[in-house]
């Protein structure tokens, strides 16, 4: 279904006139479910306690795109779906349009997997149109943000991020949900964002703000807009709105983004967050090997950068059968630098090891109460200043019980 530019904003208007600062706090279920699971019998007689305290809203959980275990990621029910749930803040991934203009999107290049793109004619905009699945061969397609103008952005509708590699059709190619989300809450079609909708929307929230400029699938300079012209771009639309820089954690993967902020604009700067990926970019990169951490944490700390944001394996490993914090924490921790991590709730169930975001502690993830271990340790031993989740209510319940901010 096609939405028009003018409709689009009416919902998100009306959705964010609908917002009150003082809305309860909910959290479900699933802690619940997940305490049950816990081994730990000194942690999980600790949450239990907990289960009928009253919610409150925490900055330590950070919406990570909203809460795309269930909703559309990046879309303003997924938006609305983590403020109820008790987060503090909220992430925008900050791509930008054929226009230049600037969209919540995880990728420049995930709109065929994020939207209904290939259903409407906009598909032959598509930098790599729909290819079926033939013999071994999967199903392939490429859509950008850079592919279309922002007003025909608007008019898409998101979809849980998924893809059916062995599809024939593009229809089917689009419905590719993992068992363990829904499409539940998609069905209907989410409300894309413009990086301005989203201040906008998380601003009357009472959030605070945790955009991420994330990396050009296309050539910079684009059209003579440079990279530091982009990076200023998204700085600017805060600016714009009135939102005083504490209120603001701008992150990339790109350093050269962070050191352009520290610089150009120091008050929003002192808050940039690098999200360091160095394991899976630097071959020599060694998470327990700190001569293998090139720049070193002193050096970024030199260099202006106060906040790192790993992966969740990186801080953590395994001792005695246990989980611990990692070489790569406790460096960290020693140059000064606070620690974010990414990303809870993103794995489905974990009685197989957990995969990429357990890895280096696959060998003793066994059932989903892990969860709630790992974040213990990630908190009480690492010391984490937050963390993002795919289902924020899971991290503030177990912020509310341990009284953190």
């Amino acid at each position: 279904m096609r939405r028009s530019l003018a409709s689009a904003c009416l919902f998100t208007c009306a959705l964010a006139a609908g917002v009150a600062s003082a809305a309860p706090v909910e959290v479900g279920v699933r802690p619940q479910y997940l305490i049950s699971r816990i081994a730990n019998p000194e942690l999980k007689a600790r949450l239990e306690a907990c289960l009928d305290k009253p919610q409150e809203r925490k900055q330590f959980s950070i919406a990570h795109r909203g809460a795309p275990l269930q909703f559309p990621e990046h879309t303003a029910e997924s938006y609305m779906a983590a403020y109820r749930m008790g987060a503090g803040i909220q992430e925008c991934d900050v791509a930008f349009t054929k226009d230049k203009q600037l969209v919540c999107r995880h990728a420049q290049n995930d709109l065929h997997t994020t939207t209904n793109i290939l259903a409407t004619d906009l598909a032959k905009n598509c930098t790599k149109p729909f290819q079926p699945a033939e013999g071994d061969k999967p199903a392939s397609a490429e859509c950008r943000t850079s592919d279309i103008t922002l007003a025909e952005f608007k008019t898409l509708t998101g979809k849980m991020d998924a893809a059916n590699t062995k599809a024939t059709t593009a229809d089917a190619y689009m419905k590719g949900t993992a068992n363990w989300r829904t499409d539940l809450y998609a069905a209907g079609g989410g409300t894309l964002m413009t990086h301005v909708e989203y201040i906008a929307l998380v601003r009357k929230q009472g959030l605070k703000f945790t955009p991420e400029l994330k990396s050009p699938a296309v050539a910079m300079p684009y059209e003579g807009w440079t990279q530091e012209q982009y990076a200023q771009a998204m700085i600017d639309e805060y600016k714009a709105a009135g939102v005083p820089p504490q209120d603001v954690f701008p992150q990339s993967f790109n350093l050269a983004d962070i050191l352009y902020w520290i610089k150009a604009e120091p008050e929003f700067g002192k808050q940039a967050v690098f999200l360091d990926e160095r394991d899976e970019t630097d071959t020599n990169f060694d998470y327990m090997n700190a001569a293998t951490f090139k720049p070193s944490m002193a050096e970024l700390k030199a260099m202006g950068v106060n906040y790192i944001a790993p992966s969740m394996p990186l801080l953590v490993t395994v001792q005695g059968g246990k989980i611990a914090p990692s070489t790569y924490a406790r460096e960290a921790k020693a140059a000064g630098l606070k620690i974010i991590t990414w990303s809870l709730e993103r794995s489905g169930p974990l009685h197989k090891g957990g995969g990429y975001y357990y890895k280096s502690i696959n060998s003793i993830v066994t059932n989903d109460g892990v969860i709630y271990e790992l974040l213990d340790v990630l908190t009480q031993q690492v010391g984490i200043e937050g963390i993002f989740s795919d289902w924020p209510a899971t991290v503030t319940f177990y912020a509310n019980c341990m009284n953190l901010k």
